[in-house]
């Protein structure tokens, strides 16, 4: 399908999307790096900065670790993958001398995601987030504290054509489109329709 936005934007928000077919090329240093610099930059409440990013590419001593990590059906698809993540954040945070409770550390974490997958796309890399993997094994083999909240796995690779991928998964290979924004933004209460010709005619 082509995507079209219904409102003026970049065509980086619009062109990028979620593949599952990747061709295995491992992800190279500086595309790493710069992808991770990308999501260091990410705003946060209080610049707690409370993400984290764990990292495997194939051939590290932890990718099988990672691999293990997965749902059953994501692994069929997400070990072509040329890096793995898992993304965790910092539910405390230092404030006036004291470690209090990060009420932001998903939301926060989110922008970091974000900006990640956008500068992969930049670099001509896709993402896919992967939310179906044992979060309470990765706790445990890859010693996250537990003050980190285990948010979610990112896929990162080049994009490869359906051959690279199983039958299951071809229908889904194909950029989604979004709900409308009448839809998700409310003028004032849930609910109430957002109608900026009425500010306009005033």
């Amino acid at each position: 399908m082509t995507r079209q936005a219904d409102h003026p934007v970049h065509d980086l928000f619009v062109e990028r999307w979620s593949p599952r077919s990747f061709t295995g090329e491992a992800v190279p240093d500086d595309v790493l790096l710069t992808v991770l610099e990308a999501a260091r930059w990410a705003p946060s409440a209080m610049n707690a900065q409370p993400w984290r990013f764990l990292v495997a590419r194939p051939g590290d001593a932890a990718w099988d670790d990672f691999v293990a990590l997965l749902a059953p059906r994501n692994r069929l698809w997400a070990t072509r993958a040329g890096a793995l993540f898992v993304i965790v954040s910092d539910t405390e945070v230092e404030w006036r001398g004291a470690s209090t409770f990060n009420v932001s550390h998903s939301f926060d974490t989110g922008a970091a995601w974000a900006s990640l997958a956008l500068q992969a796309q930049l670099l001509g890399w896709h993402t896919h987030g992967i939310g179906g993997f044992d979060r309470e094994l990765a706790r445990t083999r890859l010693a996250i504290p537990k003050r980190f909240a285990v948010e979610a796995m990112v896929a990162l690779g080049k994009r490869a054509g359906l051959d690279q991928l199983p039958a299951d998964f071809h229908d889904q290979e194909t950029p989604n489109s979004r709900r409308p924004l009448a839809e998700t933004v409310f003028e004032g209460r849930f609910g109430s329709p957002l109608n900026p010709q009425k500010r306009s005619a005033a």
